[in-house]
């Protein structure tokens, strides 16, 4: 039984960090053969059983220790194969079928939890490794159901489903207590992958930073050739805008193992970034290239990635590198992949960059920024003030050289692009009315846009979160909800919509406690 789940975990982690469509079927089915060797060691219940199940508490003492596992197992598997669903793509269909197939996972969880809560245990010697499975269960699908966009729970309230952010990262931190436990380091790893990645991709805060460094160097301590916890030590560094030590700590990791080549890869793409924010064009399309020749993720993404740095670039390149840029953006379009029968929405982007690179003469503006933005990168070097200002002295050259070139032939749309790029520079410089003046700027040249149309209403969210920085709470949560509902059928829309419900959930927490706050006495008293 925990054979066949180590063995559906492995084939989901590889295809969790390759997204390939062949690796996903494989995990798919290695997880649906795991669910069956399952199904047959948990306690099978009769008709009459089930029914009085409904009336009392059954009595877990009864359970053989090989059945609470399968149960916990059974909860796992599931689990692994609802995010499996998630994986596939970032539209509406992927998010409501993934959360649909946590039906039977959270049941499982609930059961486990029963069986945790009632069950005597003393003596046991396995319970540590049964509570810090059931906790890093109920924190990851707690975790999970709590990122969702607002459009997409609405479906999924129907149906039962609910998530709270401050349950799952308590259960999990209670997981990652069980010192020794089997599932510790998941509850661990899980802490870590929130705090240092997901809220920097899609949340608009910083993650526990103070926890991070904690669990880090304890870890380290025990495991001091562990690769993932000096990943995580790399990333640790990254998102606080220790750029030097980040790049060093990730060339550890990558270079301490060689049997999973994914591994490298995932370290790549970081080191590529960390050399893009440090403008190092050259050593970021390097990296770029050995992800689009050994990686399988997306070629069209790495392809892309490349060009844009080689477009940073072009005054610096030789005849035969502009024609490996040309030719490597004429070749990015036939890369386009399909999962589940939809296409990735940033590789449609990147297409349509493709087609605009050659509809202007051979140009692209500030490509690479750009990407750097989609990726909530301008969150990293917003710690390092003069990183910041570095940047925007290359959007203020950039905007002189639009503003006179009339071989772009889409003026409104790059002119957004640079003042949407540049009011980020100025939020995080604390120049706030100068950037509420570039926000506002591109919100009111929306009708003039004729293919960035996805501009405006990240505008639109940007200047929410300004708001929010000054104070002004109230416009700030008006702002988001006009950013999320009014405006439609742009790309990177999902992108968006994960960002501004972490923010809105991220703001309402805050109105909470400030309104707490006030009453605390009157909470006392009751």
């Amino acid at each position: 039984m925990y054979h066949a789940l180590g063995t559906g975990v492995f084939h989901f982690l590889e295809a969790a960090m390759t997204f390939d469509q062949e690796q996903i079927e494989t995990a798919s089915q290695v997880l649906e053969q795991c669910v069956e060797v399952c199904q047959k060691s948990r306690k099978k219940n009769s008709m009459v059983e089930s029914i009085g199940r409904m009336i009392r508490r059954p009595n877990y003492d009864e359970l053989l220790e090989e059945e609470i596992h399968a149960e916990l197992c059974y909860a796992e598997c599931l689990l692994l194969r609802a995010a499996l669903t998630f994986v596939e793509d970032e539209n509406l269909v992927s998010f409501v079928k993934g959360g649909y197939k946590m039906r039977n996972c959270l049941n499982a969880y609930k059961e486990c939890s029963h069986i945790l809560k009632h069950r005597n245990w003393n003596g046991c010697q396995h319970k540590s490794h049964f509570e810090s499975g059931t906790r890093m269960g109920i924190g990851g699908y707690n975790l999970m159901m709590s990122l969702l966009p607002a459009r997409i729970m609405k479906l999924l309230e129907f149906f039962g489903f609910s998530g709270d952010r401050e349950t799952g990262l308590r259960q999990l931190l209670q997981g990652h207590s069980c010192e020794g436990s089997l599932r510790q380091v998941l509850c661990t790893m899980a802490l870590l992958g929130y705090n240092l990645f997901v809220c920097y991709v899609i949340g608009h805060g910083d993650g526990d930073l103070n926890l991070c460094d904690m669990i880090i160097e304890q870890e380290l301590k025990k495991y001091p050739d562990g690769v993932w916890f000096k990943f995580f030590k790399a990333r640790y560094e990254y998102v606080q805008g220790n750029l030097e030590m980040a790049i060093e700590w990730y060339t550890k990791a990558w270079q301490s193992q060689t049997q999973w080549i994914q591994f490298h890869h995932l370290c790549y793409w970081e080191l590529m970034w960390a050399h893009c924010f440090k403008q190092d064009w050259v050593s970021a399309r390097d990296f770029s290239d050995l992800l689009l020749h050994e990686s399988r993720w997306s070629r069209a993404m790495y392809g892309y990635q490349k060009a844009s740095y080689m477009c940073m670039l072009h005054d610096k390149l030789g005849s035969d590198e502009k024609k490996e840029l040309n030719q490597l953006l004429k070749d990015i379009p036939a890369w386009k992949q399909r999962i589940a029968g939809k296409s990735i929405p940033m590789e449609k982007f990147i297409i349509k960059k493709c087609s605009r690179y050659f509809a202007q003469n051979e140009k692209l503006v500030l490509p690479a920024i750009e990407l750097l933005y989609l990726w909530n990168g301008f969150k990293i070097i917003g710690k390092q003030i003069p990183i910041v200002e570095s940047f925007l002295k290359l959007i203020e050259t950039q905007e002189q050289i639009v503003e006179t070139d009339i071989c772009f032939p889409f003026p409104y749309d790059n002119t957004c692009l640079l003042l949407l790029l540049k009011g980020m520079c100025l939020r995080h410089m604390k120049m706030w009315e100068e950037a509420e003046e570039c926000f506002r700027k591109v919100i009111s040249l929306e009708k003039e846009l004729k293919d960035d149309t996805y501009l405006p209403p990240y505008a639109t969210y940007e200047l929410g979160i300004l708001q929010w920085i000054e104070g002004k709470y109230e416009k700030a949560m008006v702002t988001l909800e006009n950013a999320k509902s009014g405006f439609k059928g742009y790309s990177l829309e999902s992108r968006l919509h994960f960002r501004i419900h972490a923010a809105m959930a991220d703001l309402r927490a805050l109105r909470r406690e400030t309104k707490g706050s006030n009453k605390s006495s009157v909470i006392d008293e009751q």
